[in-house]
């Protein structure tokens, strides 16, 4: 099988987690027969560089081609250290999530066994976890108009703002994993102050109601979802949520796994689908081959299963990360008081050897 995947390293580490996560993927294709075509293109920072702009068009037609993207991470400290920036890394995100319909992201959280208590949290909190928590990704507060300052400076404001039509589109790919894993989903919102929360929450029982009366359907204020998310996350199963909510409480989840550098996600749409690790560029790593390639060789699994229904060669690579983390083959985020830790490229080298055989 051929498919063609478009590479957008973006900035920070995410060339050298990217071209990881290339070379799993070429493995693969040595060993099962595919043939993984890559065309790379630029987004955030290094795109403002070149041609001043975060998201240029090149790089959209890059992606409308392609059968799925494989992104790294964008941000550059020049830009988040001056607040006067007219255009930032982040607003290619933004525009590339719009302009490719990616209105869903999912993010697994499951810990590994052997990783345990690299969490902070108790072992008996989190054993037995495993949950999929549902974004909704180009609605809400990031894209709401109108947004500004006022004519002094002294008044900033944003708005939110969601459609029916967003709702359900997000919730019916909740219901529909949930159907394929324990039949439960929990919307979190914040119905009891935000009139779009209960706009989400009348859709979303609708939705079930009409659709999915064989899914379990609760609904939880995301306060406290933020607490039993850290307390109790064994109660969830499919987490639904909105922008904001969503994005916070994926990255609070990743303290589950013990490490943000273990957690892949995946943004879908109607058509072509993106695929990235959670966490940012983290600059302080650029070039030191330190940064933990496992969350984007992971991305590239949940690209062969969702995208190209390759489940048999998805769990290889997972096999093979499992492997390579109960061997100690990791980066330092994960190596604690270990004598030794491993670079990049050599977590990368590992992981390849063993999908070889």
């Amino acid at each position: 099988m051929k498919k063609n995947i478009a590479v957008l390293p973006g900035d920070g580490v995410g060339p050298e987690i990217i071209a990881q996560a290339q070379r799993v993927l070429e493995a693969v294709g040595k060993r099962f027969g595919h043939e993984f075509v890559f065309e790379f293109g630029l987004i955030g920072a290094c795109a403002i560089d070149e041609c001043g702009e975060p998201y240029p068009q090149k790089t959209h037609e890059l992606c409308q081609k392609s059968d799925a993207v494989l992104f790294g991470a964008i941000g550059d400290p020049k830009f988040d250290n001056n607040p006067n920036a007219k255009v930032r890394p982040e607003q290619g995100l933004l525009k590339m999530r719009k302009s490719l319909g990616l209105f869903a992201n999912l993010r697994p959280i499951a810990p590994f066994d052997c990783l345990i208590d690299k969490s902070p949290l108790k072992m008996e909190r989190i054993k037995g976890a495993d949950l999929m928590i549902v974004r909704e990704l180009t609605g809400g507060l990031y894209f709401g108009e109108p947004r500004g300052r006022s004519e002094n400076g002294t008044v900033a404001f944003d708005t939110c703002v969601y459609s029916k039509e967003e709702i359900v589109r997000v919730a019916e790919k909740a219901f529909e994993l949930a159907r394929l894993r324990r039949g439960a989903v929990t919307m979190v919102d914040k119905a009891n102050v935000l009139a779009t929360s209960r706009l989400w929450r009348e859709t979303v029982k609708e939705l079930q109601a009409e659709k999915y009366p064989d899914v379990e359907l609760d609904f939880m204020f995301v306060d406290n979802a933020a607490m039993q998310l850290v307390t109790a996350p064994g109660k969830f199963d499919v987490l639904l949520t909105e922008n904001l909510f969503g994005d916070i409480l994926s990255d609070e989840a990743s303290v589950i796994t013990g490490s943000i550098g273990l957690l892949p996600s995946a943004s879908v749409g109607k058509e072509v689908s993106l695929y990235e690790p959670i966490h940012g560029s983290y600059p302080q790593a650029k070039g030191k081959n330190i940064a933990n390639p496992i969350a984007t060789i992971l991305s590239a699994a949940m690209m062969l299963e969702y995208s190209f229904g390759m489940k048999l060669e998805a769990q290889e690579i997972r096999n093979a990360c499992q492997k390579s983390i109960e061997e100690g083959i990791v980066t330092e985020d994960l190596a604690g008081n270990a004598a030794k830790s491993y670079g990049t490229t050599e977590v990368g080298d590992y992981i390849c050897r063993i999908i070889e055989g």
